[in-house]
């Protein structure tokens, strides 16, 4: 905290934020909430097809991964945030999940967050539940982690159709 030795004698220090104080400030901040992109397109997929998933911020005014907070006053100090992602955890619909992964997902055929569904569904429900954490600084100093976690709440979710392809063969 730069500044504090400048002060004139008799002049009392400002007072500081604590830890506390910055990491509440952080899970307040206004997050965007990603959605799930689907490959196969249109949201519709085949049993046994492996379907692969990403997670997708949107073009809002919200704080995402990669983004630096305005400044925000604590008491009198000027505070930003850095955000970077945590975890996210995809929910695909028919119970299962990818648990915690630091992978956003991606495209086929590299994409990391992949699966492959058992039996046909007319709307899967599928979201991706994301953390996020980061670093902050002070007055323009350091970049320092934050330490803490805003586990982000009501994703949207993308419906899903899971259809069954039957195919028989038939002599002429």
């Amino acid at each position: 905290m730069c500044g504090l030795d400048n002060a004139p004698p008799g002049v009392p220090a400002p007072a500081v934020p604590t830890m506390g104080q910055i990491q509440t400030a952080f899970k307040q901040l206004p997050f965007s909430k990603p959605r799930v992109s689907i490959q196969p397109a249109d949201n519709v997929t085949l049993v046994n097809l492996p379907t692969y998933y990403r997670a997708t911020w949107p073009d809002d005014n919200g704080l995402q991964p990669g983004e630096v907070s305005q400044p925000v006053k604590l008491l009198s100090w000027s505070v930003e945030f850095k955000i970077a992602p945590r975890s996210y955890t995809f929910r695909y619909g028919d119970g299962s999940s990818s648990g915690a992964v630091t992978d956003a997902g991606g495209v086929y055929p590299d994409g990391a967050i992949k699966h492959t569904y058992a039996k046909a569904q007319r709307a899967a429900q599928v979201s991706v539940d994301s953390q996020l954490t980061g670093q902050y600084r002070v007055n323009g100093g350091e970049w320092v982690d934050i330490n803490t976690v805003a586990d982000l709440q009501d994703e949207p979710v993308t419906t899903l159709e899971v259809q069954e392809a039957k195919a028989r063969l038939v002599s002429h």
